[in-house]
């Protein structure tokens, strides 16, 4: 037992508790100075769509679109005129638009007026079956520095007989 030394007399084993605590805190420190560096998106976004129509060549006021018997029985080109502002109805620039829904899809980003033309293309367009007479698509909108818009059944479509 003459080998053995008690960590009672021995100041040295006092320090690394300590070490402990000091690099803990720290590293808090450290963590809450990146969190707070982090941006958050605190803006939200105000969607307007403008014109709707199939094709390119019909546009119309309004999100509803208006189709006959004969040309809703094949797939068909959908087009939207989407304007993002920011709530102060500043433009926003490069966000990421996507419009979906019956079968078809178009997505385009919004140019330095905040305005974009969705057109679905050839191998993604809309299509109402046999007994549907009307259906709608969904918007989606991403953005930097925004939070996320969505907005269920912005553009409807309706079957004329």
């Amino acid at each position: 037992m003459k080998g053995l030394k008690l960590f009672r007399h021995d100041e040295k084993a006092m320090e690394l508790p300590i070490n402990i605590v000091v690099m803990l805190v720290v590293g808090m420190v450290a963590l809450a100075t990146l969190i707070t560096i982090i941006p958050t998106p605190t803006k939200e976004m105000s969607v307007f769509v403008e014109k709707t129509g199939l094709g390119v060549g019909s546009l119309q006021q309004g999100n509803s679109i208006i189709v006959g018997a004969t040309a809703a029985e094949n797939p068909f080109a959908v087009s939207a005129v989407i304007k993002v502002t920011d709530k102060d109805g500043s433009p926003v620039r490069g966000a990421n638009v996507i419009l979906k829904g019956l079968g078809g899809a178009a997505s385009n980003t919004t140019d330095i007026n905040g305005i974009t033309v969705l057109t679905t293309p050839a191998n993604a367009m809309v299509k109402l079956d046999p007994n549907q007479n009307e259906g709608t698509m969904d918007l989606k909108i991403l953005a930097d520095g925004f939070y996320d818009y969505e907005r269920k059944d912005a553009v409807m479509i309706i079957k004329t007989r």
